[in-house]
């Protein structure tokens, strides 16, 4: 393949692919919408090893945008929350107050970070946590964290009905 028409490919994959819902695109659907575009079959197995290529460059692309922008974010963060961090009785991070009684913390337990939302009472003068919440792995922070917009379409959807 010359080189004219693997630039053609890769612009008008790349066009596509910026203006693609990421949810709902698939290789198959860019490479259809191109040939298309291209008015030419990359259906072939040299066209579609080319597309593939294209494709998996763009998603690293914006994956490791998405990484420096969350990076970039979390720094910011820092830089605007040293100075004031609240701390509880037993040294963790308030994160926030999610009511009088209910907070979200990040502490340290047995070597791993927790993100706990927890109800607190107190108790001679002190704010203990109870037993009612929830404590999560970063690892499960982060999986939730990716799953909220699910989970606000779902209250959404939820919502609509009960109306």
């Amino acid at each position: 393949m010359d080189s004219e028409t693997r630039e053609k490919i890769k612009k008008a994959v790349r066009e596509l692919l910026e203006e693609a819902d990421m949810n709902e695109m698939t290789e198959y659907k860019i490479r259809q919408l191109a040939s298309k575009r291209l008015e030419l079959d990359l259906s072939e197995s040299k066209y579609k090893a080319y597309v593939r290529h294209v494709v998996n460059a763009f998603l690293e692309e914006q994956k490791a945008k998405e990484e420096e922008e969350e990076e970039e974010e979390e720094a910011a963060g820092d830089d605007n929350n040293n100075n004031n961090n609240e701390f509880d009785d037993d040294g963790d991070l308030i994160i926030c107050r999610l009511s009088d009684k209910r907070r979200v913390t990040l502490q340290d337990f047995r070597g791993k970070t927790l993100i706990s939302i927890r109800e607190y009472y107190k108790k001679d003068g002190k704010e203990l946590p109870s037993s009612k919440g929830i404590s999560l792995t970063e690892e499960q922070w982060s999986t939730l964290r990716k799953n909220i917009p699910n989970i606000e379409k779902a209250v959404r959807k939820m919502e609509s009905h009960t109306m």
